[in-house]
């Protein structure tokens, strides 16, 4: 196989294993269960078995599938490993943690909007008002909508402009994420809505405006915690 060949593998190999994550997330695949075999994996995503068992082994790295011999393969995270830089995947509570990090987001993000609004640029403004329309569709159509929802919250991270803030958007992804996968998407209309809010603040250039729409946001995630954490 030529050098061209090999880089052209490993990129589809990349892709495709991208695409298989998100198909775990868009059939709401919970921690132990099983995935589809290589065959039926490479009929889905149109590539060959070689290249599923390249993207396999490419989530395996990053802690999302696990192989048992003799049964096939399982979903162990929906965490990557790379997305979780804490390692708060570790912990077993995931409810008390869940709660955990919307306390400390409530406590970040806000603060991050309102510096955003103040410097955010037209072209930033574009992209958040379109990952808006991304999630909005993805919700409206009963699709996952994670991915989307992760990179809203890191492009508001990354409209502030400040260089310590962006080293905390992993941080950040990981909470949303965790948030997502504890509560089953429960927020689609609150999503919707206050997502909104905060990208039109920060399209404003209404930092008090930006602030409050995404403490407005938060408080829905955190109660909704709550409530869960009552019901169990």
């Amino acid at each position: 196989m030529s050098e061209f060949s090999k880089i052209k593998s490993t990129l589809l190999a990349e892709q495709v294993q991208e695409q298989i994550y998100q198909y775990i997330l868009d059939n709401s695949y919970e921690i132990g269960t099983k995935i589809p075999n290589e065959f039926d994996l490479a009929r889905h995503f149109g590539v060959g078995r070689s290249t599923i068992r390249e993207a396999v082994k490419l989530l395996i790295s990053r802690g999302v599938l696990e192989v048992r011999r003799g049964s096939g393969t399982y979903v162990i995270s929906t965490t990557p490993a790379d997305m979780d830089p804490l390692g708060l995947q570790r912990i077993e509570d995931k409810m008390a943690l869940a709660l955990d990090l919307a306390n400390v987001r409530m406590m970040l993000e806000p603060g991050i909007a309102e510096i955003a609004a103040l410097n955010a640029t037209e072209e930033d403004i574009r992209r958040l008002q379109e990952l808006c329309d991304q999630v909005e569709i993805r919700i409206k159509n009963g699709s996952s909508y994670v991915k989307e929802d992760i990179a809203f919250h890191t492009c508001v991270a990354e409209c502030s402009k400040n260089k310590v803030v962006e080293q905390l958007i992993p941080i950040i992804d990981t909470a949303v994420l965790m948030f997502v996968n504890v509560t089953h998407t429960m927020l689609k209309e609150e999503t919707i809505m206050t997502h909104r809010a905060v990208a039109n603040a920060i399209a404003d250039h209404d930092s008090i405006g930006a602030r409050s729409a995404m403490m407005m946001h938060m408080t829905f995630n955190r109660n909704r915690i709550r409530e869960l954490m009552k019901e169990t």
